[in-house]
């Protein structure tokens, strides 16, 4: 009886430990950018980080591995905390692409942690805390959003413009369809707030979404200044 009790807690144990495996794959990355007019211009406001106003420009909001049937894993690995230290030279990087600006004003490091805890330790796998966060800073390089916008004549000005158009600029740019996440202003109008780009498994390179995020857009859309 002891016997064929213990076997019975190793296959248990081999079980929770292939249920935790499988846990940590992943299928592909969403790579997404927030506009910061659109985050501020809420009822919600924003608050700037400690290092002053942000660039007029597109800031990473995270890169989050996903399913291909849309579901996603999340908080894979307790046990792997976020550590400053391992991203010390890439702070300045940081800060400058990826800025909170959530309230109270911040150094950042609260929410680089809440992505990592999140979101990059479901990618351990492939990519440790220094190569999820430096992936994710050379896929905003590749990726010069405002510039392929401004290209095509939509400007953040506080106009409106084709949700269609947007997706088109992004489209002929990359060659792979982006996904459009709007958000409400004060005044409740539909104003272009995230935009979602996939990427394949090792973090480096731009691929077709499996499937795309429901964006709540109208079909004309604010692009607010800031």
């Amino acid at each position: 009886m002891k016997t064929s009790y213990s076997i019975l807690i190793q296959l248990s144990m081999i079980n929770l430990l292939a249920v935790l495996c499988l846990g940590q794959d992943f299928d592909f990355f969403y790579f997404v950018q927030q506009w910061p007019g659109s985050y501020c211009d809420t009822q919600q406001s924003c608050c700037y980080p400690k290092t002053g106003k942000p660039a007029t420009d597109f800031g990473i909001h995270g890169l989050w591995p996903n399913y291909n049937d849309g579901s996603y894993p999340s908080n894979c690995d307790p046990d792997s905390p976020f550590d400053q230290s391992e991203i010390s030279n890439l702070t300045s990087r940081m800060q400058k692409s990826w800025p909170s600006l959530a309230c109270p004003s911040s150094d950042g490091m609260k929410f680089w942690s809440h992505e990592w805890e999140k979101h990059g330790t479901c990618s351990e796998s492939v990519l440790d805390q220094h190569g999820y966060f430096k992936a994710t800073l050379d896929l905003k390089n590749k990726v010069n959003l405002l510039q392929i916008l401004k290209s095509s004549g939509i400007i953040p000005n506080g106009r409106f413009y084709s949700f269609n158009g947007i997706t088109k600029a992004i489209k002929g740019a990359t060659g792979y369809t982006p996904g459009i996440e709007c958000n409400v202003d004060e005044a409740g109008n539909s104003q272009l707030y995230q935009i979602y780009l996939c990427v394949d498994t090792s973090g480096s390179d731009i691929i077709e979404c499996p499937i795309l995020p429901r964006g709540k857009c109208s079909s004309s859309i604010e692009f607010p200044s800031f």
